[in-house]
């Protein structure tokens, strides 16, 4: 039987569950050509010194902080027909065989599922090997959590290119945590059909600034939906960083729009993409945030009946802090009915998502930029009370934002610069009034 499978093991944090996988390699060994882990520290393999076969397991280290990419520097280099994945704490059951591994001709993976509570999550473990030398998987800058990878990579495999084995793949601990329960609501959206209505049309615009870590992330984010948005407008505030060359590559993709210009703050960044849109709608998505795959549909599902009175569509919020390598869900924000001014300015910001109705956004002409802090600080709320002015806000009760809080954010730390541009904001709205 020829040994056409390399097993490749990655993000194991523990080495008694990693141990548990790769002794569940047994059985299948005579279709092994070799074992490589991906693991973040040199993990001792004293405990397998008895057996030859484990002589052949090849560790390499995550140096560059990305299994993502370190997988697919792997893959490009394997020789064999089919990679087995096997992540964080699978390993294989014990009544596996040799030909369990077997893949239909006409097929490109073989797909598992596995429950959290009753979250259903497929995932591909058996992949033909030129398949995803082509089509690659996410980095770990493109994704929010890890546990996203496999799934996210299914959605590259046509339907009919899947082949289900289910009971092959076992967890050596189930997570039911709030944190595993939350991530397992937004991956199951991947596996939602994908649509296309004649509703309104919804674009969605994205400034960044030295977000080299997350802006990926949201890029992707808008682009893992089950219905397309329109137009997808990304601007680069001059950063410093790397992000402009990171964010250039998704220009392929015909309704990705990217641009560059000087560093001048958020407001005039998202004025120029406000002169780009053509649809009806606008979503603002910030640069270190993603949204959940069926954000659009669902967007598009509410903005169908909104009366033309009201210039502004929002809801809920989930927020999560960002730890070192992972994200860590604390908690959901629950939106309210704002009337008036005074109501907008006593709300527990931020507001969002914010969908604008673009003619509206046009016609209080777009984001202001404000004589404080050089329009770089609070352009949301500038807008906001600009539009409430002349029309009405919409709130609904439904969850596709992500919040990312993590040290690097420019947001209202300050109680003493929140003051100081109240007084200002109150100041011209008084002027305004006279």
């Amino acid at each position: 039987m020829l040994k056409d499978i390399t097993a490749i093991l990655v993000d194991y944090a523990e080495q008694s569950i990693l141990n548990k996988a790769l002794f569940s390699l047994i059985p299948i060994r005579n279709k092994l050509h070799s074992i490589i882990v991906i693991t973040e520290e040199k993990i001792s393999t004293n405990f397998m010194m008895e057996s030859e076969w484990f002589d052949k397991i090849e560790f390499i280290s995550n140096e560059i902080n990305d299994s993502g990419q370190l997988l697919n520097n792997t893959i490009d280099e394997i020789s064999t027909e089919y990679v087995l994945l096997l992540q964080d704490t699978d390993y294989l059951s014990p009544k596996i065989s040799s030909e369990t591994l077997e893949l239909d001709q006409s097929k490109t993976a073989l797909v598992t599922s596995y429950e959290i509570s009753n979250k259903v999550i497929h995932r591909p473990y058996l992949l033909l090997t030129s398949f995803i030398k082509k089509e690659k998987f996410m980095s770990d800058f493109q994704l929010p959590f890890k546990e996203s990878r496999l799934p996210a990579m299914l959605l590259k495999v046509e339907i009919s290119c899947q082949q289900f084995k289910e009971g092959v793949v076992k967890q050596a601990r189930k997570n039911s945590s709030t944190n595993s329960i939350e991530k397992a609501k937004i991956i199951e959206k991947y596996q939602l059909n994908p649509v296309k209505t004649n509703y309104t049309s919804l674009s969605v615009i994205v400034s960044n600034y030295n977000m080299e870590k997350y802006v990926e992330t949201a890029v992707v984010s808008c682009l893992l939906q089950n219905e397309h948005f329109d137009q997808i407008l990304i601007i680069d505030d001059g950063s410093t960083d790397n992000s402009y060359n990171n964010l250039k590559q998704w220009n392929k993709f015909n309704h990705v729009k990217i641009f560059h210009k000087k560093n001048e703050g958020k407001a005039i960044a998202l004025n120029q993409l406000l002169s780009e849109v053509t649809s009806d709608f606008i979503l603002e998505l910030d640069a270190d945030d993603w949204l959940d795959p069926d954000a659009v549909s669902t967007v598009k599902e509410l903005l169908h009946d909104l009366p033309k009175e009201f210039s502004l569509l929002y809801g809920n919020l989930k927020k999560w802090k960002q730890l070192d390598r992972d994200v860590v869900f604390k908690g959901e924000s629950k939106g309210i009915q704002i009337d008036g001014i005074s109501n907008l300015l006593s709300y527990h910001f931020p507001l969002g998502p914010r969908i604008y109705r673009t003619s509206s956004l046009k016609e209080v002409g777009g984001f202001p930029v404000i004589p404080f802090e050089n329009g770089r600080l609070y352009e949301d709320v500038s807008v906001l009370t600009r539009l409430i002015n002349i029309s009405k806000f919409h709130y609904q009760n439904f969850t596709i934002y992500n919040v990312r809080e993590h040290k690097e954010s420019i947001t209202r730390n300050s109680d003493a610069k929140w003051n100081e541009y109240l007084k200002i904001l109150k100041f011209n709205i008084n002027e305004n009034s006279d």
